[in-house]
């Protein structure tokens, strides 16, 4: 997966995890996280793909929703994340 295809399914994911905070919608975060990390992007890649699509979500979200999409997007990104952080244990564990 390109870093293009990442962001266009971090957004499609984001948002479906923003409407309605399913567990499908978070798993599908995880497997994004995996492909990502199975196509060599790194996790600072990853991190600045969440940050532009929040950014871009924020734009439109009105003032007193800001605080319930920034907990969604933390929620979000910790799911994303997890596989590169099973990586690095997994690293450690060897070491």
């Amino acid at each position: 997966m390109t870093a293009d295809g990442v962001r266009r399914s971090y957004r499609a994911a984001f948002l479906r995890y923003l409407g309605r905070r399913e567990e499908a919608a978070l798993h599908a975060g995880y497997e994004i996280g995996r492909a990502g990390l199975e196509a060599g992007l790194g996790l600072l890649q990853l991190v600045q793909v969440h940050h532009d699509v929040l950014i871009e979500v924020l734009q439109d979200t009105p003032s007193d929703e800001v605080p319930a999409v920034a907990a969604a997007a933390s929620d979000f990104l910790l799911e994303v994340v997890s596989s590169y952080d099973m990586v690095q244990r997994g690293f450690r564990a060897d070491g």
